[in-house]
């Protein structure tokens, strides 16, 4: 009868909280996905800035496009290598207060570079502060939420959060263009951060850090008790590093990545408004031909989660690169002072594909790694931002010397073909199988 009694309280332990057993109508896992689908476009809202804002600068201050384009990859390169620290910061502090200081920290570096009059200043206010604040909001920010919140339909929510920047480059680019064109570039600053303070409130309010602080299971799974928080987040995020960096699939990923961030956020959401602009395209145009990208690629992203459910991740990414080389090549041929047919098909296929690579390269990522998959994840996308990082300046330079940004479109499309290659070659591991090897 006593082991019966004892065996019935160790069921009762095991059990969620009754507010667990409780069905709502509407997983609360998807007021918070939408949260940070929210919190992502106000936090995207900057990145909309950088492409409008280089021929403004460079006219008002007479700072060169390479200047310019340097203080745009600090903001890249720290977007990216901020993010892993912050996925592990989240586990520490809770992802509500990081997610807000790091809005806030957004919008102060906005708000300053009203005032600037200096480039390093352009540096620390875009690059520093921005680039911190962004990057404690970038896709590692999705990854933590989809892994706490989502057992089921995690490639689709993963499509929907990257399809957020999209969707705060297609709020915010025609809007920003119109208010640079009209009114200058600080009042365009000003709105920027002021999206990022909107959004403050909405994470304060609604976002939860864990399924278990409302009694829930996480969507189309089994209820988890909520960890204790994890200490030493630095030491425990650079730990993560050295034990992946250990094996091949890492170093595949990253470098992969790395031309995914060069061939879309280094290259075409920094200089393809300077660029048509240099053929005699309005810079409202060709922002808002920008934007037209941000429409389809929600549909791409979107579209790529659902796909990654289901089909091979490699091969999926092997496509995605070799399609998006394909059309950097010919871009060149298309650029001209009017928007025509040619020019609306290369956009339309390549915000398609702009960043249909990340569901594909999170499952890889949580195949490999497992628990530590957020963190990995981080590390891979500051190899995005590196890369992105470089083809900013690099951009800027090519154009400062060579009057011309082609060498930088067929550089791009060529890249993109040796990412397809390297995509394929990544193995594959079992679901019961330890791919990192133990500290």
């Amino acid at each position: 009868m006593t082991e019966t009694i004892e065996s019935a309280a160790q069921d009762d332990d095991r059990r969620p909280p009754l507010e667990a057993r409780r069905r709502p109508r509407v997983h609360r896992a998807w007021i918070v996905a939408a949260v940070t689908f929210v919190t992502i476009i106000g936090g995207a809202a900057f990145n909309s800035l950088p492409g409008l804002l280089i021929d403004p600068l460079h006219t008002e201050f007479g700072w060169s496009r390479g200047e310019i384009g340097l203080a745009v990859s600090i903001d890249m390169a720290l977007y990216g290598l901020t993010a892993p620290f912050a996925a592990a910061l989240m586990d520490r502090f809770g992802i509500r207060r990081v997610v807000a200081a790091a809005l806030t920290m957004v919008a102060a570096g906005a708000l300053a570079s009203v005032w600037m009059t200096a480039s390093w200043q352009l540096m620390i206010y875009w690059g520093l502060l921005v680039g911190l604040g962004t990057g404690s909001m970038a896709m590692a920010f999705a990854a933590t939420v989809t892994n706490r919140w989502f057992v089921a339909r995690r490639g689709l929510v993963t499509g929907i959060l990257t399809a957020a920047g999209a969707s705060g480059q297609l709020v915010f680019l025609p809007l920003c263009a119109w208010i640079v064109d009209e009114h200058g570039w600080r009042p365009a600053s000003v709105t920027v951060a002021l999206a990022a303070l909107v959004v403050v409130p909405f994470v304060c309010l609604l976002m939860r850090d864990h399924p278990a602080d409302v009694g829930l299971a996480p969507y189309g799974g089994a209820y988890v008790a909520k960890p204790a928080p994890a200490r030493g987040a630095a030491r425990r995020t650079v730990k993560v590093l050295f034990k992946a960096a250990r094996t091949g699939p890492f170093w595949l990923l990253a470098g992969t990545f790395a031309i995914c961030g060069a061939s879309t956020n280094g290259l075409i959401r920094t200089h393809f408004v300077p660029s048509a602009h240099d053929h005699g395209m309005p810079i409202t145009a060709a922002a808002s031909l920008l934007a037209v990208i941000g429409i389809f690629d929600v549909i791409g992203t979107i579209f790529s989660g659902w796909l990654t459910d289901r089909f091979d991740a490699r091969r999926l990414l092997a496509v995605y690169y070799a399609l998006r080389g394909i059309s950097l090549l010919f871009l060149p041929m298309l650029m001209g002072p009017d928007v025509r047919p040619p020019m609306v098909f290369f956009i339309v296929f390549y915000g398609l594909d702009w960043v249909a690579t990340v569901p594909p390269t999170l499952a890889l990522c949580r195949e490999q790694y497992g628990e530590d998959s957020a963190i990995v994840f981080g590390w891979v996308l500051a190899s995005h931002q590196v890369g992105a990082a470089v083809v900013a300046f690099l951009g800027g330079v090519a154009r400062d010397v060579f009057g011309s940004y082609d060498v930088v479109w067929y550089a791009s499309g060529a890249l993109c073909a040796v990412a397809a290659l390297m995509s394929l070659v990544i193995r594959r591991v079992r679901a019961s199988s330890a791919a990192v090897p133990s500290a």
